[in-house]
């Protein structure tokens, strides 16, 4: 790498990717650094049955579309792959192996730490997408070492789990989608917090989102009434699987889970259960401590911005979870903040 830049992108997944195609239309000298190994990886470390539910027409970037059959779902290899080509198809500037330590700013550059050195940008995107620490509750440690206990982002297959049973805590879409996997091969029990949503993944032979389109979700930004209620309410269970295996009785749905002693875990109704695996499905926090700049957090560590620019001149954020839309940390949405902040950066840069 070279000692100093006009934008250091930090990230090469989907918002770093989409960022670097359009900063590469520019004189501006650019680079995309990531601590992978390879492109592609963020995906490709999850578990080995992940399936996206969107269809290829809303799981595309700008400028290229991802190849697949019009109503076939993507896996996380699909797009581990399309990545990794979509930076080769526009010869965007990546440098891999790169872990950031530490950010300052000196006069009105920025200073970056990394395992490789220090180099310098006038400009900041960070791009590291919302999945940095895993949560898992405190009271998992009062579990025996006996019970194999796993976070969603180590989980790869039911190979990693000894026999009996298995409890998964949190019914997002990951939770859902592990459960009915491990239902196949373990007697499995999901723990919800509250009265689980189903929607179809097709309707009349279109896909949802060809519907959520062309009713205006897709488009509902955050402060708008639909954008809030879907913040309030959160995502269903995209398909019709996990109802499947419930109806079938392979898929035990439990209260939300509240503590734990030894070999068994306590819900909200009081009710015990004994388990001999645990699968926490239980989401992630922020972790921005390498950020060493000023009015960047709030105190719950959650960055400060408007549509992705800070109140740190110079520095941009991208792919957070509704930054401006439903779809800001998604492959369906990522590139519209991506030009958005292409502008700004221009202006900044001027």
């Amino acid at each position: 790498m070279m000692l100093m830049y006009d934008v250091i992108i930090i990230g090469s997944g989907q918002a770093g990717l989409s960022m670097g195609y359009y900063l590469k239309k520019t004189a501006l000298s650019l680079v995309i650094i990531d601590q992978n190994t390879r492109i592609g990886d963020t995906w490709r470390n999850r578990y080995d049955s992940l399936t996206l539910f969107t269809p290829p027409l809303y799981s595309s970037l700008p400028g290229l579309r991802l190849k697949k059959e019009r109503n076939c779902m993507p896996t996380k290899d699909d797009i581990a792959d399309y990545l990794e080509n979509y930076a080769k198809t526009f010869s965007l500037p990546v440098q891999l192996g790169i872990h950031v330590k530490n950010v300052s700013k000196i006069d009105d550059f920025f200073s970056l730490e990394t395992n490789k050195g220090v180099v310098e940008a006038r400009t900041l995107v960070v791009a590291t997408g919302p999945f940095h620490t895993p949560r898992i509750p405190s009271f998992s440690k009062k579990l025996s070492k006996d019970i194999v206990q796993l976070h969603s982002s180590s989980y790869k297959n039911p190979s990693q789990l000894k026999d009996g049973n298995v409890l998964v805590v949190g019914a997002g879409n990951s939770g859902a989608q592990i459960a009915v996997e491990l239902a196949n091969t373990h007697k499995t029990y999901l723990s919800t917090i509250g009265k689980l949503r189903f929607l179809p993944l097709f309707i009349m032979n279109k896909n949802i989102f060809w519907w959520f389109d062309k009713i205006g979700i897709l488009k509902a930004t955050r402060d708008s009434f639909i954008g809030r209620k879907l913040q309030l309410y959160g995502d269903p269970i995209f398909g019709t699987q996990l109802k499947t295996k419930m109806k079938a009785g392979l898929v035990h749905l439990r209260e939300r889970t509240k503590t734990a002693s030894e070999n068994e875990v306590i819900f909200a109704d009081a009710s015990p259960l004994k388990v001999d695996n645990i699968i926490w499905a239980t989401g992630f926090r922020p972790n921005y401590d390498w950020l060493n700049l000023p009015n960047l957090v709030d105190k719950q560590g959650n960055i400060i911005h408007k549509r992705g620019i800070t109140q740190q001149k110079g520095v941009f954020f991208l792919g957070l979870p509704w930054q401006y839309r439903r779809g800001s940390s998604l492959l369906e949405g990522v590139g519209k903040d991506a030009y958005y902040l292409y502008q700004h950066i221009l202006t900044h840069i001027r």
